[in-house]
């Protein structure tokens, strides 16, 4: 019971069994190649019928849209997209800056020793900031004021709050 296998015998095939593996490789190389044949004229079929990849491409789709206009299209719609996500962005950075000057009026009340930052609402509108709420002084008052008209990026500080004795 011994096989020549790669130019060696071994013990546990039969010389039967080379045979039948030469038949399998046979067999598997046929259908790779038919595979390989079928699969290429797939592709020249679509060739030469224009309807896969083709040298030249057609002039309007299979719906018969005109592909110049589509583009011309489809390039109007990129500008009107890029017009629109400036514009949300712009809006987004006024928010953003507006967000961020009150946020620095209301850290630099909360970091001053004279005045409750808790008492004052700030609202920022562009560069114009309104302080409303409860003071429990006028010097708190003009210290909150003040406060606001340094922090960079104020035009203006419209003054609604209020001196409430305790």
């Amino acid at each position: 019971m011994f096989m020549q296998c790669s130019g060696t015998l071994r013990a546990d095939e039969s010389p039967g069994a080379e045979s039948l593996k030469e038949e399998v490789m046979r067999l598997i190389r046929f259908l790779l190649m038919l595979l390989v044949l079928a699969v290429a004229g797939v592709f020249v079929y679509n060739f030469w019928t224009g309807n896969g990849l083709t040298l030249r491409p057609p002039a309007t789709s299979a719906t018969g849209v005109d592909a110049e206009k589509a583009r011309e299209r489809g390039v109007e719609l990129a500008r009107n997209a890029a017009e629109t996500t400036k514009a949300a962005a712009e809006r987004t950075e006024a928010a953003v800056s507006e967000a961020a000057i009150t946020a620095k009026i209301k850290s630099k009340m909360a970091l001053d020793d004279f005045v409750r930052a808790r008492t004052i609402n700030v609202t920022t509108e562009g560069t114009r900031v309104t302080l409303a709420g409860a003071v429990h002084s006028e010097q708190e008052r003009k210290r909150a004021i003040r406060l606001a008209r340094e922090t960079e990026g104020i035009a203006q500080v419209v003054d609604r709050l209020q001196v409430v004795k305790e």
